[in-house]
């Protein structure tokens, strides 16, 4: 298919996917919610927790810093800094409570305590400046990506880091059609295995849409870049299926 220019992405995403974002993916989340990182093991053949890794390693902390970490779902990003430095003041910020209830129990099993948001995460509900470190993880497909990108912005504090990592659309248009097409199997068979709702069932080729018009690695760094970032920094995996970002709010 013909993509839409960089300029026009956004209004064509909000055009074909706003009832999806609006009024569907939280009936989906809150069935998916209790085998959400099951089920994520078992879609990425067992990778789940080195695409974790991948995403980790490219985080920097110190000591006592504010961290906001959007689109926080159970909590997976929160536990894994604060198993590295667990000085963190981490706020997760999403806008399904079935998710944040599954995050709220993994972390407390853990000995540790992530303050949680249940909110729009178009609006962060926080002043300007506010954190040192923000992250998102793979939630920015189903959002108004420009939008959320300034709105973390606004909040970082000058000189403070945002990290991003999310399915993309690859590149090379072969290597794209047979991740398509791979994806349509194992969320199918996963949405079997767990005996998914209607809800979430239906929406497997939603999923495989929203990518078809996403970014790949090298578009979503243009993005932050327009978006007021800089330091930005990229890693590619598995050929653009997954990418991890890094951008600094500037002085």
């Amino acid at each position: 298919m013909a993509l839409p220019p960089l300029t026009k992405r956004e209004q064509v995403r909000e055009s074909a996917f706003s009832t999806v974002w609006s009024e569907q993916l939280n009936d989906a989340f809150k069935n998916i919610a209790p085998y959400y990182d099951r089920g994520n093991q078992v879609a990425s053949l067992g990778c789940w927790n080195w695409f974790l890794r991948q995403f980790m390693s490219m985080i920097e902390l110190k000591p006592q810093q504010k961290v906001l970490d959007v689109c926080a779902g159970t909590n997976a990003i929160g536990i894994a800094l604060l198993k590295r430095e667990p000085t963190l003041e981490i706020t997760a910020i999403d806008r399904s409570t079935d998710m944040q209830e599954v995050g709220r129990q993994r972390a407390e099993k853990l000995g540790f305590h992530i303050n949680s948001v249940i909110a729009d995460v178009h609006t962060l509900p926080f002043p300007d400046n506010h954190f040192d470190v923000v992250t998102l993880q793979f939630a920015s497909r189903h959002l108004r990506i420009d939008h959320v990108f300034s709105e973390i912005h606004r909040v970082l504090k000058p000189d403070g880091y945002f990290y991003h990592c999310d399915m993309l659309r690859p590149s090379n248009r072969v290597v794209e059609k047979v991740y398509y097409a791979y994806l349509r199997l194992c969320l199918s068979g996963t949405g079997l295995l767990f005996r998914s709702s209607p809800a979430a069932y239906n929406l497997i080729q939603y999923f495989i849409n929203a990518l078809e018009i996403f970014y790949s690695t090298e578009e979503l760094s243009i993005l932050l870049e327009e978006k007021g970032y800089d330091n930005v920094s990229a890693k590619a995996i598995f050929s653009g299926m997954l990418g991890c970002h890094r951008a600094r709010k500037p002085l």
